[in-house]
């Protein structure tokens, strides 16, 4: 009854450090996306409940990430306070072996794991489906009204409208467009009508009637005059998600089986990313006890501190193996798991270690 309390006790401690560490993690990794579909949507006036939506959606796929990360930070944390207060020493003067005292770490890692796999095979690409989609509904529903008469609108990927007037929502008059696409050959279109309509989630499609199009190249111009004229415009953003990260694991693998060359190569190393990441969790609950100790004194700042770098050294690792794999310069075997490797081996030998005092 004892050491079940103490491990309660433990074990809420590391929870509450944990949760702690998911949110301020997962809040600091999606500002950089936050930032820029904020910049596009300002323009469009997506609606605040539209914003909750996609941070919301944001959040499975940088659980794969964070969730190994905030276990190791929580235990560092957690049990480098312990050691700070003498309580480690306590317990293993009272007879308790270390394996005792690493228990609930244990319970944290495999329920972990066992989340870290849930958002790899599906929660992590459903939510990345429904971010596609309420970006595509927002843009599709809002983006015309982005352009607005008498004034300069700069949403567009190196593309400057201007429009004089506009009756209607899809419906603008007097058009002049910049369009530096291509920077050695930029060009100027005037249109006395134009109509508007998204093609897609990050594509709008401008028609313009009875204008022409002004082209300068080096010290040449051109004028060629039009009836009718489509161009396709992409938004100032980058899209919010990329093909993969709306396949599970099982579909990686499947589209690998299909693809061939360096196409194939990059599914196949998404495919050990989704199941690597998760497995970390595993030899992290055998890592994070021992070196907290090793921490010593330092408190829990210097947890954090070690915490994060370890993290970081993996994950160098784990880049520079994945572009090995890339340049056909080890197996794609070797570049998703040869970090996990090692730090499988570190892990043991650390636990071993410190269960042999």
């Amino acid at each position: 009854m004892r050491i079940y309390t103490i491990h309660k006790e433990i074990l809420k401690e590391l929870a509450l450090t944990f949760c702690l560490s998911v949110v301020a993690l997962n809040f600091i990794l999606m500002m950089e996306k936050i930032l820029k579909l904020s910049r596009l949507f300002s323009v469009v006036g997506a609606s605040f409940f539209d914003l909750v939506k996609i941070i919301l959606y944001l959040q499975p796929p940088m659980l794969i990430l964070t969730l190994p990360m905030s276990l190791l930070v929580a235990t560092l944390i957690t049990y480098g306070r312990m050691n700070t207060d003498n309580e480690i020493i306590i317990l293993k003067s009272s007879g308790m072996h270390f394996r005792m005292i690493a228990m609930p770490v244990f319970a944290l890692g495999i329920s972990c794991f066992l989340a870290g796999i849930l958002v790899s095979f599906y929660l992590g690409p459903a939510s990345m489906i429904k971010l596609r989609e309420t970006v595509s509904n927002v843009l599709t529903s809002r983006a015309p009204a982005a352009i607005e008469e008498g004034v300069f609108t700069s949403i567009f990927k190196d593309i400057m409208v201007y429009v004089k007037n506009k009756p209607e929502s899809n419906t603008v008059r007097e058009v002049f467009v910049y369009d530096e696409r291509n920077k050695k050959e930029p060009k100027v279109i005037m249109a006395k009508e134009g109509k508007i309509s998204v093609t897609d989630e990050f594509r709008m499609s401008f028609y313009l009637k009875d204008g022409y199009i002004h082209f300068v190249k080096g010290d040449s111009s051109t004028e060629v005059y039009f009836a009718g004229y489509n161009m396709s415009m992409g938004f100032s953003g980058d899209p919010p998600s990329k093909k993969k990260n709306e396949l599970t694991p099982l579909e990686l693998y499947n589209e690998f089986k299909k693809q061939s060359g360096q196409d194939a190569v990059s599914f196949i190393l998404e495919f050990h990313r989704r199941l690597s990441l998760p497995s970390v969790c595993l030899l992290l609950m055998l890592l994070g006890p021992p070196l907290s100790l090793i921490a010593g004194k330092t408190g829990r700042l210097g947890g954090l501190t070690l915490g994060l770098s370890v993290f970081v050294a993996f994950y160098i690792l784990l880049i520079y193996g994945e572009n090995m794999a890339r340049n056909g310069k080890i197996t794609h075997y070797l570049g998703g798991w040869a970090p996990v490797i090692v730090l499988g081996i570190l892990a043991v030998f650390l636990f071993r270690r410190e269960s042999n005092k």
